[in-house]
């Protein structure tokens, strides 16, 4: 794999942090939802963003 610069490691590291922020909201949005059907679309969007966030970190190896 070749070696990422120091600007692309902050742009990741700044990703990173922007997912992690993201799956949290929708957990804590998940958590106070009364709709049912709501509640299943923000636990829906917290997976995706989690799951944006592992491939993320599998880019650092």
């Amino acid at each position: 794999m070749p070696q990422l610069t120091a600007k692309e490691l902050s742009a990741l590291g700044d990703q990173l942090g922007m997912e992690c922020s993201l799956v949290k909201k929708y957990q804590m949005y998940a958590q106070v939802c009364a709709d049912p059907q709501l509640r299943t679309k923000c636990e829906e969007t917290a997976a995706k963003h989690r799951n944006h966030y592992q491939a993320l970190l599998g880019l650092l190896g």
